[in-house]
This record gives C-alpha cells, sequence and structure tokens, in this order.
C-alpha cells in the first residue's frame, strides 16, 4: 500500500496508527484523502486493523430491563470502558445468539426463523435465506434451535451458520435423531447434516461456541467432553477434556477462546484454573494459569467468564461485569447493573472484537 504522510512520519507509522483507531473514528478520516479512503478495502491494511483488534476485545452484554420489558446493548471494552451499542442499522428486534471474529448471528424476535449476519463496526448486514426445516426440541415448541454457531474465517472472509436440535414431531417426544443445519455463505444457502446425538444442553452452556480449526465447539451439560462439529467434512466428534479437571460439588467448567487455542476454565470456591489445547490434534492440555478468588469470594456463586486473552480475562454475574488483569493479579469493577434486571449479565453476553470482516 501507498500511503502519503505529511512528511513528518514514515508509511508504516502512518499505517500502524490509523490500524489502532476505533472503526468509527477510522471511517471518519476516510475523508482526509482518497489514499485513506481506499484503507477500508486495502489487501495489507484489513489484515493488520483485525490482528491488532483481536488483540482488545471486548464483551456485549444485553441489559433487560423489568420495569420496562425493554433491553438495550452496552460494550465493555477494558481500554475505552461501557458504551452503548446499537443494531438499529437492522430495522429488527433481534437477540444476539453467536459471535465470531467481529460478526454478530442474530434471530428476529418478532419473525422466528429469521437470521442476520452482520458487521456492527461497519454497520453492513446479511438477512439469510429461510430454511424450510427448524430443528427443535420438547423445551422449544416455537422452533428455536437448541445450538446456534457461527463460524466466520478471517482469512477466506467466509462464514457457516449453525443450527442444531432434535428432531420432534408435533405432539412426539424427540425421536434421537439430530438435525443441524449449516448455512454457507458462498453458496448463499443451506445443507442439512442428521445424526443421532445423546447429548444434552442447558443455557448456561448451549451459547458457549468456540471456532478454531474450521470447527465448532459446545460443552455438554455433563460437561465431560468438547462436542465438535467439523465444518470440512460436516462430521460430529468428540474431544477430551483435561485429564485433572476436578469434578464433583462446587466446580463449574467453562469453555472459551484463549488466543486461537480451545480453552477450558474451572471454578471452584477458591480457585479459577485456567488451561488450554496446546496440540489441537493429539489432545494435549496444558494448565496456564491459577487464579486466586478470595478477593471476589461473594460474586464467586455467580461468576461466569464470558472472553479472555493471554492478558485479562472478562467475566460476568447477576449484575456485574468484572476484568481480572493477568500481570497485575488485579480485579476491576466495569458495569454495574443499576437497575432490576430481569436476567443475570452472563445469559446475554458474548465476547466480541471489531473487525473489517464482510459479511456479503
Amino acid at each position: 500500500m501507498d500511503i502519503q504522510g505529511d512528511g513528518i512520519f514514515p508509511e508504516e507509522v502512518v499505517i500502524q496508527i490509523l490500524a489502532r483507531l476505533p472503526v468509527k473514528s477510522l471511517f471518519r478520516s476516510k475523508t482526509v484523502c482518497k489514499l485513506w479512503y481506499m484503507l477500508s478495502l486495502d489487501n495489507y491494511f484489513i489484515p493488520l486493523f483485525n490482528e491488532v483488534s483481536r488483540k482488545n476485545p471486548m464483551i456485549l452484554v444485553e441489559i433487560s430491563d423489568s420495569l420496562d420489558s425493554k433491553s438495550s446493548l452496552i460494550s465493555v471494552n477494558n481500554l475505552r470502558g461501557v458504551s452503548e451499542f446499537s443494531l438499529d442499522f437492522l430495522n429488527d428486534r433481534v437477540k444476539v445468539r453467536a459471535s465470531c471474529n467481529g460478526l454478530l448471528c442474530c434471530s428476529s424476535i418478532p419473525d422466528k426463523g429469521v437470521f442476520y449476519v452482520c458487521n456492527p463496526a461497519t454497520r453492513k448486514f446479511r438477512l439469510l435465506p429461510k430454511s424450510r426445516e427448524r430443528p427443535v426440541t420438547r423445551f422449544y415448541p416455537d422452533g428455536e434451535a437448541t445450538l446456534v454457531g457461527l463460524a466466520c474465517d478471517s482469512v477466506s472472509q467466509k462464514f457457516n451458520v449453525v443450527l442444531a436440535g432434535s428432531h420432534r414431531t408435533f405432539g412426539h417426544r424427540p425421536d434421537g435423531s439430530f438435525i443441524c443445519l449449516v448455512f454457507d455463505s458462498e453458496l448463499n444457502k443451506w445443507r442439512k447434516i442428521i445424526s443421532f446425538q445423546d447429548d444434552h444442553f442447558t443455557h448456561m452452556n448451549k451459547n458457549q461456541v468456540v471456532f478454531v480449526n474450521n470447527a465448532l465447539h459446545w460443552l455438554t451439560v455433563s460437561s465431560t467432553y468438547i462436542l465438535v462439529l467439523d465444518l470440512s467434512c460436516d462430521v460430529w466428534r468428540k474431544k477430551p477434556l483435561p485429564y485433572d479437571l476436578i469434578y464433583g460439588m462446587g466446580n463449574r467448567i467453562y469453555l472459551l477462546d484463549f488466543d486461537g487455542c480451545i480453552s477450558i476454565i474451572q471454578i471452584s470456591e477458591a480457585w479459577m484454573n485456567i488451561w488450554v489445547l496446546k496440540d489441537y490434534r493429539m489432545d494435549e492440555w496444558c494448565i496456564v494459569d491459577k487464579v486466586s478468588l478470595r478477593c471476589i469470594r461473594g460474586m464467586v456463586p455467580g461468576i461466569f467468564p464470558i472472553s479472555q486473552t493471554s492478558e485479562y480475562v472478562f467475566l460476568a454475574t447477576h449484575k456485574q461485569v468484572l476484568v481480572y488483569h493477568r500481570k497485575s493479579q488485579v480485579w476491576k469493577e466495569m458495569y454495574t447493573v443499576k437497575h432490576s434486571s430481569t436476567l443475570p449479565l452472563w445469559f446475554s453476553a458474548h465476547a466480541y472484537r471489531s473487525t473489517l470482516l464482510s459479511c456479503n
């Protein structure tokens, strides 16, 4: 790329500075000159911006007010604090179902079966074609999928949306078949996978989905293994958890991303242990951190990790969003609900980061 500076900074320094701007400021800077205007389309700048953004993730939280039954979105950023977050460009009332590499998968609340994939940073979106089939369970008579996953390849900028659930004809119990619908952004159509799964998911873990190695990963309600959907061959398989996990009362297990790797966080009354799957093919885990929870002891029973990097961990409770800084070992409260929220914050919190990826 050829960006001419004003003689004060070298070209590469100008690029590095612009890559660290918030997306709104970056788009505002496009009016400076024609070369800066082309930044959001440049094959060198886009990966650089996305890589810088990866090191500064945030979380999105839907705040539901029990008084007026309205909800709003906020973003919590370790560097810039708390700010309002809007999806009004969709012109629909939606619920965020999954997040991956700066894209969000949202479902329409008034119109069941309608899904969007959008990039809130660029305010671009794609309305997915309706699927003729809806994977349902007896717990979701309205036809809502049990599992929703979003897989976005930041290199090819291709994405997949996955809806999965047990098949159930009206008035009958599930017949054992696990229906999975996969949307392909390149082909602009859904494909169907039928398998037989005896796995169960709860609201606590069904949205904890991690995209790594072209596969989506979920924890089951038993938290004894990771269920994997390999998108390269449309095959379901299982991955073992760390062998030294401690099971039993008072120990809770969560699935997160860790700088592009699968990670397991276990929370007990006094400790938060973090494992990373260092060798994906050989299923080799290693413990990377052991964090004392003494100073937040009163919050531990309701704490839920949402996002992490090698530098910090974002966690949500019923009414707070916390961040733990690994190097300084300091806890910081980032946000507290000031009114009566209808749902715990962890129930509708998603990891997120701004990118310039396209959803079209």
